[in-house]
């Protein structure tokens, strides 16, 4: 029997001038390569690959071809728990997938939802203030240099150089222009000085941790902010031009690695992540780590000079690209107890 594995995901498309959108929205989905390339290592796993955009469609063609598994990299595309949709419409339909559910997905696009739930649990995350108007009051416990960021969105969408603001006005400015831009609340959260760091986790009950990525900022062009922004991402750092910003293993002492490790590991089981996850930390004052985001729905980008930053780590850890896809579909097919059906087993790296 072969394993039926559909490939969920949204392609990437240039914006059309009349949709009046801002220049980052489609950003977070993937390009056709991309998509080729999980699928070209699925079916080196001696799966049949089954593609599905998912669009408004999306739900009829799972219907229809009802995959065994369904191996899911769909951003959703639109709503506060888009990441959410396709999940939502698998478990309707009893089919398995990989990655996190909807609840986690839900939570970790909210910034704030985030920082609550980790706080609550006792891991150190950024002080904030959601700002539904541009004009409220800033709270007295936060206090500048602050990062203003849309509320619901990743990939660094909506966070700029000038995100980084250092006064009232230029505060005000910032969060209407997120508000009015992106049609969401504005996170204004306390800027971390340290040095930043993203940290790759493959498994479940207990994941497997990646070498740690130190995101150099000081390789950043001169007058740049010292944030990991869209221009740091996607418009300096390019496959054409990649800028020399990631050092893994990230050249720290032992202790932090080790207290790196503990907080993504704390992290990914407080969220009920599953799978897969990457995790964006930086270093306070005091050199302590605090959570900036978490991301259960990670890029896959196989270019090495994307600098997509799981593949990146996993590449570092010995993965070849097959290796890093046939392993998270084999963590996702052990969770339903279907990891019999997976016969290259020679491609999973993490059994």
């Amino acid at each position: 029997m072969v394993l039926r594995v559909g490939l969920t995901y949204n392609l990437r498309k240039k914006i059309a001038e009349h949709e009046g959108l801002p220049e980052d929205y489609y950003i977070e989905f993937d390009d056709e390569s991309t998509v080729n390339a999980i699928a070209s290592a699925l079916a080196s796993g001696g799966c049949r690959v089954i593609k599905i955009e998912a669009d408004e469609n999306a739900h009829t063609k799972l219907r229809r071809c009802k995959p065994d598994i369904v191996f899911n990299i769909a951003e959703g595309t639109r709503g506060e728990s888009r990441e959410s949709h396709i999940p939502v419409i698998l478990e309707m339909l009893g089919i398995p997938y990989t990655g996190s559910g909807p609840a986690t997905l839900a939570i970790c696009l909210d910034k704030a939802m985030t920082h609550k739930v980790l706080s609550a649990y006792g891991v150190p995350s950024p002080k904030f203030q959601v700002f539904k108007r541009a004009d409220e009051e800033l709270d007295g416990n936060l206090s500048f240099p602050l990062v203003v960021k849309p509320l619901l969105e990743g990939s660094s969408k909506g966070i700029r150089s000038s995100s980084l603001v250092r006064d009232e006005k230029s505060l005000r400015k910032q969060v209407s222009w997120v508000i009015k831009t992106y049609r969401q609340p504005a996170i204004v959260e306390e800027f971390m000085p340290g040095r930043e760091f993203t940290v790759g986790l493959i498994g479940n009950e207990e994941p497997f941790v990646l070498p740690i990525v130190e995101i150099q900022l000081d390789k950043l062009p001169n007058g740049a902010s010292p944030i990991y922004s869209y221009e740091a991402k996607w418009v300096w750092d390019t496959p054409e031009k990649p800028l020399d910003i990631f050092k893994c293993p990230a050249d720290i002492p032992l202790e932090l690695d080790e207290e790196i490790r503990e907080i993504a590991i704390k992290t990914f089981k407080i969220l009920n992540c599953r799978d897969l996850c990457r995790i964006d930390m930086r270093l306070d004052k005091e050199g302590t780590p605090r959570v900036l985001e978490v991301n259960p729905l990670p890029g896959l980008i196989p270019d090495p000079n994307a600098h997509s930053c799981l593949p990146e780590a996993a590449r570092a850890a010995g993965f070849t690209y097959e290796e890093l896809i046939c392993t998270i579909l084999w963590q996702a097919l052990k969770r339903y107890g279907l990891q019999n059906l997976f016969k290259n087993k020679h491609l999973v790296k993490i059994p």
